[in-house]
């Protein structure tokens, strides 16, 4: 590098700080600003030199090395773990060098790694490949990290799981752990254990507002009081309810009605079990939540949940239990789920997922409903089915993720947010990724069989605006399109610009306004004086 910064004074050596350990806990705006201009100030004030330069006794990896294991001196490795990453796509960073010189920049750079290893240091190499040209990690890299054997053969192939196993491992570490609450877990009569319930994947919403005081800035803190109608005095005792009985009020208090309404304990219950084969897909209500045992109030909880998971896994059932709230009583199906471990850790944790289960009204079956007894129900034909496969095959989007796609709305939310805090002049863009790809639609394979799926759907002699119908205008439509064609057939006998700035759209009449509407697929509906204000909106005036 060409500038230097660190407390060794050594050079090739950048160190990016900051002022104090809890801006990192809960970044500043300040941070964030300065973090933000990292790349740009490293281009342009910092630089970067290829690789060590011939002739010159600075060892910018030794020096490198050196100031990492200073920084990383603080905390015992029995209690932090202490990890160097070298991104780098040089594989032989002492190449251009020759004779003693290298031999000696070796063997000091080896020795600083192997002490850095023995003070509970580990060194990782994540290789950056060039263009057509494939790291080596033998000349250089493969000492000073050890490897040897299976090991090295296998490096280069698992760097790249290595560097998406950080990614995932970074991703799990930003999104916490959404615990919801701790609930009992009555198995039988006399036997409880306690669990946690997790939300998995839930909508991320706005943060809720929070009214202040125009004085004080402070939050108002709402209140509500109950005035007598008779009196206008203040009540002080909450108001009670009654039910007629008999020609009597019977006096309920708030406790009682509570009591009264209460179905559910709040408790989840074991009702028994059911294979998984009755459980369908149509039975998840809404998103699951996911249940894993507590030991810290109920010992023993975990040993009889282990023993539960196990034989539901086994015997492939699945548990019907009853739980919810008072207001919100529901049977749930508690699906156990097994652990699923790959190279970089695990990936699926063992556990229950409790999937809400819907009441019988919950499910309609809207063929049952909407099917006429004297009619036929239209079935595809074999050539429309294998056309619409294809097309479904072309367009499909592989591994796809409900995580792939970010909510506009909520994105331009938080930008908004960021630009207030820290004082930005312009709003980030928002790119809207629930957009359809019209460039990636408009490829000449997808066109091609969108065309022979309407071709086998509609015929040769459709519409495209008949596409909903089947080729077949309605009465209806027939109705819409001839009222289109005089409104626009009406539209051009007026010189609309001349009638909004001579100010006499007011003298025309509300049939006369709507020719301009239909014609510029305007709303027709609203009084006249709304009518030429949506005219005059749409010509910009």
């Amino acid at each position: 590098m060409r500038e230097k910064k660190n407390l060794q004074d050594l050079n090739g050596v950048y160190v990016f700080n900051v002022a104090e350990r809890e801006d990192l806990d809960r970044p500043t705006a300040r941070l964030i600003k300065e973090f933000e201009c990292i790349e740009e100030k490293f281009d342009n004030d910092i630089g970067s030199k290829y690789g060590i330069l011939s002739g010159s006794r600075d060892n910018s990896l030794y020096s490198a090395l050196w100031v990492a294991q200073a920084l990383l001196r603080k905390g015992s490795a029995k209690t932090a773990d202490k990890r160097m990453l070298l991104l780098t796509n040089e594989d032989d960073p002492f190449g251009s060098i020759k004779g003693i010189t290298k031999m000696d920049m070796l063997r000091t750079t080896l020795q600083r790694a192997k002490d850095a290893q023995d003070l509970g240091i580990s060194i990782e190499l994540l290789p950056l490949s060039r263009r057509n040209d494939e790291f080596n990690v033998s000349l250089f890299y493969a000492e000073l990290l050890g490897l040897e054997g299976d090991e090295l053969a296998q490096f280069q192939a698992l760097a790249g799981e290595r560097l998406k196993d950080m990614k995932e491992q970074l991703r799990k570490r930003i999104f916490k752990k959404r615990k919801i609450r701790r609930i009992k877990f009555i198995i039988a009569n006399g036997m409880s254990i306690d669990v946690d319930t997790y939300a998995l994947i839930r909508p991320t919403n706005p943060g809720t507002i929070t009214w202040l005081d125009s004085v004080t800035n402070l939050p108002i803190k709402s209140d509500r009081s109950f005035i007598c109608t008779d009196t206008g005095a203040l009540l002080q005792e909450p108001a009670q309810r009654f039910q007629s009985y008999k020609s009597e009020d019977v006096m309920l208090s708030v406790d009682e009605l509570s009591e009264i309404k209460r179905i559910a304990s709040g408790h989840l219950r074991l009702l028994g079990f059911k294979p998984l084969s009755c459980l369908k897909d149509y039975h998840n209500l809404r998103p699951s939540t996911f249940i894993f045992p507590s030991d810290e109030e109920v010992i023993g909880s975990t040993c009889i949940f282990v023993a539960l998971h196990r034989s539901m896994l086994q015997l492939n059932r699945f548990a019907l239990a009853f739980g919810g709230s008072s207001n919100n009583p529901h049977l749930v199906a508690l699906v156990a789920q097994n652990e699923i471990i790959s190279g970089g850790g695990q990936v699926e944790p063992p556990g229950m997922h409790m999937i809400y289960l819907p009441y019988s009204d919950d499910i309609r079956h809207i063929e049952e409903v909407h099917a006429d007894a004297n009619t036929i129900a239209p079935r595809a034909t074999d050539d429309q089915t294998k056309t619409a496969s294809a097309l479904v095959r072309r367009i499909d989007l592989k591994d796809f993720s409900v995580c792939q796609f970010s909510n506009p709305a909520l994105q331009r939310h938080y930008a908004v947010l960021q630009a207030l805090a820290l004082d930005e002049d312009e709003m980030p863009e928002i790119k809207d990724e629930t957009l359809p790809d019209q460039e990636g639609m408009a490829r000449p394979g997808i066109v091609k069989l969108l065309e022979e799926f309407k071709l086998s759907v509609f015929g040769e002699n459709y519409e495209d605006n008949d596409l909903t119908t089947g080729g077949t205008m309605t009465e209806a439509s027939r109705k819409r399109k001839a009222i289109a064609d005089n409104a626009t057939k009406e539209y051009s006998k007026y010189d609309w610009l001349e009638l909004a700035d001579t100010g006499k759209l007011k003298d025309l009449t509300v049939a006369e306004l709507k020719y301009y509407l239909t014609a510029n697929n305007l709303s027709v509906t609203g009084a006249k004086a709304a009518l030429i204000s949506r005219i005059l909106t749409h010509m910009g005036k």
